[in-house]
């Protein structure tokens, strides 16, 4: 494939590559955000990008469900909109931002959330020592993805099976691949959202931010992502999870 000229904003992208958004004094823990994309697309993000807009009201509702806790937030910028490849694939910058984020929340748990591209990348990414897990949004799971570096890390998925654009199925079969490989993994199938998650939308964002602050440690996680991701049913019924979850208004309707 052939290579892009280098983007005139490249030159000291390396500080650049991590977008902290929240940073309290002394952060007990951090979460990173990782927004969609497409599958091929060697120009920069532009400056108005719906896929890292659509990731602000995740990033507040785990804002407000970890404020007493002094979470670090922060999302990662991509070099190019595109998977495309090895080579310029998001999982690169990924790595940027992890590295960077050491400096700021250093042996620090990091969990990454990410969605559809993005949340392929927070999988990839996921070796990384300070992640200690996931929470993947309608991710992109091919067949054939890599599962042995998720042992020992937290792995949850949330799906809609009427999402078009990526397959839910998909998602389930790398959970149960990812489980056998020892990652402490489950799936919850989402009631309503489609690819782009908007309605029910503040049932995506609160249960995300309730699995983020589980993985992180600052409250625990829902009893049956607990039992699931110890026992044999790898995918939850959405409404048995939000069941759980303190607020009546995390409930679907």
């Amino acid at each position: 494939m052939t290579m892009p000229a280098e983007h005139p904003d490249e030159r000291g992208r390396a500080d650049r590559a991590l977008r902290p958004r929240a940073v309290p004094p002394a952060p007990r823990g951090s979460v990173l955000l990782l927004h969609g994309g497409r599958s091929d697309a060697l120009t920069p993000p532009p400056l108005l990008n719906l896929p890292s807009a659509r990731m602000r009201p995740f990033g507040t509702a785990i804002l407000r469900a970890t404020g007493k806790h002094d979470v670090l937030l922060a999302s990662v910028r991509y070099r190019y909109r595109g998977w495309n490849g090895s080579r310029t694939d998001p999982v690169h910058d990924a790595y940027e931002a992890l590295d960077q984020l050491k400096l700021l929340a250093p042996l620090r748990p990091v969990v990454l959330v990410g969605h559809s591209m993005g949340a392929r990348a927070a999988l990839r990414v996921a070796e990384h020592s300070h992640v200690s897990g996931v929470v993947a949004l309608a991710p992109w799971c091919p067949p054939g993805e890599p599962v042995a570096h998720l042992r020992n890390k937290h792995v949850i998925v949330l799906h809609d099976e009427q999402d078009r654009v990526t397959d839910a199925h998909d998602s389930w079969d790398f959970v149960r691949r990812a489980r056998s490989a020892g990652a402490n993994a489950c799936a919850i199938a989402m009631p309503r959202g489609g690819h782009a998650m908007l309605r029910d939308a503040g049932t995506w964002h609160r249960l995300t931010a309730a699995l983020t602050a589980g993985i992180l440690g600052v409250l625990p996680l829902p009893a049956g992502v607990k039992a699931a991701q110890a026992g044999d049913d790898a995918v939850l019924n959405a409404r048995g999870v939000l069941q759980e979850m303190p607020r009546a208004g995390c409930r679907p309707s």
